[in-house]
């Protein structure tokens, strides 16, 4: 190749410098030939500064950094090959990253370093920040789930030969109430307070991740001795009991805790996470603000609750339910003017279970729509039955729980399917005590809804909990059934006759029937026919909850009420 003539050189020049890689031509000695104008911005040093001199020392961070990259640059030019390296530069008070390619090329007779540099500063910000979110929770900052496992699954490879450490699940007690209470703000910072606080609980080496709401997850490694985890757990329970300083306002909360021990309960991350949850369980059972650590017998539950669960999932798929209904007597005449459907599961060996054994599984795994659509179809099959032998007034009550009573989707295809069945104008849907805390939105989503296609609605449990008279004025309500807790001995207890005769009185004034459940003496029943105006009854002293085969044995015109 010819040698460019002077004004081809000076084109040459203008090229590399409008290039938009830097590109750099060393001697053997690694001494500056040849370089553009972008490679000595790369640089962050003036271009004439940097010709004929050897680089290094103005790239190390360090003699002995420069005298690494001394050596790396000759071993290179002795192998010769293409090499992709990233370096990094400062740039003020910032670093820049660089991605360098280098061969050993031969031109016009000479043996030269080719490098060229791009700047990808800003593509790694990019990257780190898009690892960070993938990874942490961008509230706190903490790790989330994913990298959480990874660290465990680290701490379990390296402990392989030996050593303890320990998982600990935190669960802040009672933090939705606080949501609710005081907004979503006010409970994100209380969040970024609970990680703070925890942080300064333990050591260095230690680790917090967020998983998910108001749930942390804690490893603390390594343990040197089991008998050390104690007095960890409850110098976090005491941390968390303090009051923490948010927006002004003190919050007193507390958390539940529950530990797992390398390898004594598991040797994954999921083995003890599971026991860690199971542990953390039984604490809230025992008493909020406390710690447990798992055991044998937390293990045996696990195994039942793992077999509870997968035959109650198959249950479902395969409808093996079934609705047991309870009458609702008149008190004055003694007919059946409803009944109550309550969901009992069947299995096929014949075995009975009441919804005590199974309902509040059914809601942690998101099985209780499908069961109320179960109970729907009963309700369809057999309400011809029920009415053609107790009389067309029959309705049928069907229990709906506070998560379902806040859903208006749920609500929707409720209404879709009694509308299709064409039973709505005989069913009364039943809200569960703890809906009432979102009476406004029922009121404003669900009751409308439900009114359209011809759907009453009753109060259960009236009376205990969170239902209070107040209650009656914010929600309209068709029918509220007074708590067993007030009709059991009532003719013994003045207190319970006040607040039954209160109750009457309200309901009365507001056009609402009053049912009275729990009646199961012939005291009870008289107490309410002698002294109050309730209309309606319910209880094992008229008939307990049946199938509809039993049901249909019984006499047609009703209860035979005496007065006792």
């Amino acid at each position: 190749m010819p040698l460019p003539t002077p004004p081809e050189a000076a084109l040459l020049d203008a090229m590399l410098d409008e290039l938009p890689v830097g590109v750099c031509l060393q001697q053997a000695d690694g001494r500056v030939r040849l370089m553009n104008r972008v490679m000595a911005e790369l640089l962050g040093r003036p271009l004439p500064a940097l010709l004929g001199q050897v680089p290094f020392e103005l790239l190390g961070r360090s003699p002995s950094h420069a005298q690494r990259l001394r050596r790396e640059f000759l071993q290179q030019f002795e192998a010769g090959g293409l090499r992709e390296r990233e370096l990094t530069v400062p740039d003020g008070l910032r670093v820049r990253t660089l991605v360098v390619n280098s061969r050993r090329v031969q031109l016009l007779g000479q043996t030269l370093m080719l490098s060229t540099a791009v700047d990808v500063t800003e593509r790694k910000r990019v990257e780190l920040d898009l690892t960070r979110r993938a990874f942490h929770d961008e509230l706190t900052g903490l790790p989330h789930r994913g990298l959480m496992q990874e660290i465990v699954g680290a701490a379990v490879r390296q402990h392989q030969r030996g050593g303890h450490f320990a998982l600990v699940v935190v669960d802040l007690d009672n933090f939705k109430q606080i949501n609710d209470s005081y907004g979503h703000a006010v409970g994100d910072s209380l969040l970024k307070a609970v990680a703070g606080r925890i942080g300064q609980c333990i050591r260095g080496g230690d680790t917090l991740a967020r998983l998910n709401g108001d749930e942390f997850l804690l490893l603390l490694d390594p343990l040197g001795d089991p008998e050390h985890l104690p007095p960890l757990l409850d110098r976090l329970l005491q941390a968390l009991k303090q009051p923490f300083d948010i927006d002004g306002r003190q919050l007193l909360t507390s958390a539940s805790l529950g530990a797992s021990l390398f390898p004594l309960h598991g040797d994954s991350y999921d083995s003890l996470r599971r026991c860690a949850d199971a542990a953390m369980g039984r604490a809230r059972e025992g008493r909020r603000g406390s710690a447990a650590v798992f055991d044998e017998a937390m293990g045996r539950a696990i195994d039942r609750r793992m077999d509870t669960e997968q035959r109650l999932r198959t249950a479902v798929r395969e409808r093996h339910f079934r609705a047991a209904f309870q009458p609702k007597v008149s008190l004055r005449s003694g007919q059946v003017v409803g009944f109550e459907a309550l969901v009992r599961w069947v299995e096929p060996d014949g075995t009975v279970h009441a919804p005590g054994a199974f309902i509040a599984l059914a809601g942690q795994l998101g099985l209780l729509d499908e069961l109320t659509r179960l109970m729907v179809d009963e309700v369809a099959l057999h309400l011809p039955a029920l009415q053609a032998h107790f009389g067309a007034q029959v309705s049928v009550s069907i229990n709906v729980s506070a998560r379902q009573a806040a859903d208006a989707a749920f609500i929707q295809g409720l209404c879709d399917q009694l509308a299709v069945a064409g039973i709505a104008r005989h069913v009364v849907i039943e809200l569960t005590e703890d809906a009432l805390l979102a009476t406004q939105r029922f009121q404003q989503e669900a009751l409308p809804q439900l009114r359209e296609v011809g759907v009453r609605v009753s109060i259960d449990d009236f009376g205990t909990g969170y239902s209070s008279l107040a209650t009656l004025a914010d929600l309209t309500a068709d029918e509220v059934k007074v708590d067993r807790a007030f009709i059991t001995a009532i003719h013994e207890r003045p207190r319970s006759q006040g607040i039954l005769r209160a109750i009457e009185s309200l309901c009365t004034a507001l056009g609402i029937e009053v049912v009275a459940e729990g009646v199961e003496t012939a005291q009870e029943l008289a107490y309410l026919r002698q002294h109050t105006g309730i209309g309606l009854v319910q209880g094992y002293l008229f008939a307990r909850p049946q199938f509809i085969e039993a049901l249909l044995s019984m006499p047609p015109e009703g209860v035979t009420i005496g007065v006792c």
